[in-house]
C-alpha cells in the first residue's frame, strides 16, 4: 500500500491509522480544521487549502482556495486535479485580473482537458485510466465573496447565525443521477437518447454505469475513442456517441458574506450520506474549533455503524477495502470566517496544505 501523506507548508499534520487530520490552522480569513478517513483499499479522495495570492502577478488579488476531490475508479483523477486545478485557476485569474465565475469554469475545463490528454498518452500502456474520474468541489473566498464551483456530488454548506442558533445554507449544486435536477439537465442535454439514464440496483445511473453526471476525467464517457477495447466491458456503452455524455462544466454560485456567516463545511459525499446539512452545522456550531473536522468524521461513522446495527468500536477495526461496504472515503474541511478579516479581505501570507496520497 502506498503510504498516505499530507504535504504542508505549515505545521505537520497528523496521521492516525486510516485518519489524517489538521486539527486547527490559520487561513486568510480565520481558522480551519480538516480531516480525512480511508475506506477504499486505496484512498481515492484528495483535498487542499491554499491561502495567499490568487494570481501570479498581483498580490493584491488574494484569498483562500479550498478543494475537495472525490475520486472514483482509482486515485489518478483526484490526484491530477489536486496537482493542477489551483495553478490553472491562478493562470486564468492572472489573465482576467480577478476571480470570477468564468475563471472558475475555465479552471475546471483546463484541468479536465489536460487529464484527457494524459489518458490519451497512456492509452496503450494503461487503458483503464480512461475509466477513472473525480468529483470536484472548489471554493474561493475573495473580496467579501465566496465562489463555489461543483462538478459531482460533494457539497459546501454555510453555517449562518440566526436567533441564537445557526442555520445551514447549502452553497453548492450537486450533479448525481439520483437528484431530480441533475436528471432533468441530462435528459435535456440528450433528448434523443432514451438510455441516457437507467435505473440499476434501485439507483439511477448514467448509461447504467455511473451515478455522477459531471466530473473531471471519466474519458470513456466523454470521447468515443476511449469507449472501446481494451477498456473493460463494464465501462463500454453499446451506442456510438459523438457528443460527450458527461460534462466537467461546474455549477457556480457566488455569495456575498456578511457578519452572520460563521463557517463553511466542504465535504465529499461520504459525509453527507450519514449527516444532514443541519446536523453537520449544529455539530460545528456547538463544538470547540480544535479538532472539529474529526468530530464530524466520528459522527458520520457512528451513524454508519448504527445503520448496520454494529458498534462504532467494531467498525473502526475493519480494514480498508472491506470497510467500503460500510462507508466511503470521507474528506471534511471546516473553514471559519472572521467577520473583521473578511471585511478587510484577510491577509496575504501564503499557506498551502494538501491531504491524500
Amino acid at each position: 500500500m502506498v503510504k498516505p501523506f499530507w504535504r504542508s507548508k505549515i505545521s505537520a499534520t497528523k496521521n492516525d491509522g486510516l485518519t489524517w487530520y489538521k486539527d486547527l490552522g490559520l487561513h486568510a480569513f480565520g481558522e480551519f480544521s480538516t480531516a480525512m478517513i480511508q475506506a477504499n483499499s486505496v484512498m481515492e479522495d484528495q483535498c487542499q487549502i491554499e491561502s495567499g495570492p490568487l494570481t501570479f502577478n498581483n498580490s493584491a488579488v488574494h484569498g483562500t482556495f479550498v478543494g475537495v476531490y472525490d475520486g472514483h475508479g482509482g486515485p489518478e483523477a483526484s490526484r491530477f486535479t489536486a496537482d493542477n486545478i489551483f495553478p490553472n485557476l491562478k493562470k486564468f485569474a492572472t489573465e482576467s485580473g480577478d476571480i470570477s465565475e468564468e475563471v472558475m469554469r475555465n479552471a475546471f475545463a483546463e484541468t479536465d482537458e489536460d487529464f484527457l490528454t494524459a489518458v490519451k498518452k497512456q492509452w496503450r500502456k494503461n487503458p483503464q485510466m480512461a475509466s477513472v474520474g473525480s468529483c470536484c468541489l472548489a471554493g474561493v473566498i475573495c473580496n467579501g465573496l465566496v465562489y463555489i464551483a461543483n462538478a459531482g456530488d460533494s457539497r459546501a454548506v454555510l453555517g449562518r447565525s440566526e436567533r441564537g442558533g445557526v442555520r445551514a445554507v447549502q452553497l453548492s449544486v450537486e450533479h448525481n443521477a439520483n437528484v431530480e435536477s441533475a436528471r432533468q439537465e441530462l435528459w435535456s442535454m440528450h433528448p434523443n437518447d432514451p438510455n441516457i439514464l437507467v435505473m440499476k440496483h434501485r439507483m439511477w445511473r448514467v448509461k447504467g454505469i455511473i451515478q455522477v453526471t459531471k466530473s473531471i476525467g471519466d474519458a470513456y464517457l466523454k470521447r468515443a475513442e476511449f469507449n472501446r477495447e481494451p477498456l473493460l466491458p463494464k465501462y463500454r456503452v453499446a451506442e456510438h456517441f459523438t457528443e460527450p455524455i458527461l460534462s466537467e462544466d461546474p455549477s457556480v454560485t457566488v455569495t456575498r458574506l456578511d457578519q452572520e456567516d460563521e463557517f463553511m463545511i466542504f465535504a465529499s459525499d461520504g459525509l453527507w450520506e450519514h449527516l444532514s446539512n443541519q446536523e453537520a452545522v449544529d455539530i460545528v456550531h456547538s463544538s470547540p474549533r480544535q479538532g472539529v473536522a474529526r468530530r464530524l468524521l466520528k459522527a458520520a461513522l457512528k451513524e454508519a455503524a448504527k445503520k448496520r446495527e454494529m458498534r462504532y468500536s467494531d467498525l473502526k477495526e475493519i480494514n480498508p477495502g472491506v470497510r467500503r461496504h460500510f462507508h466511503d472515503d470521507i474528506t471534511v474541511i471546516v473553514v471559519y470566517l472572521d467577520p473583521q478579516m473578511v471585511q478587510a479581505n484577510g491577509w496575504a501570507s501564503p499557506l498551502s496544505i494538501r491531504g491524500g496520497y
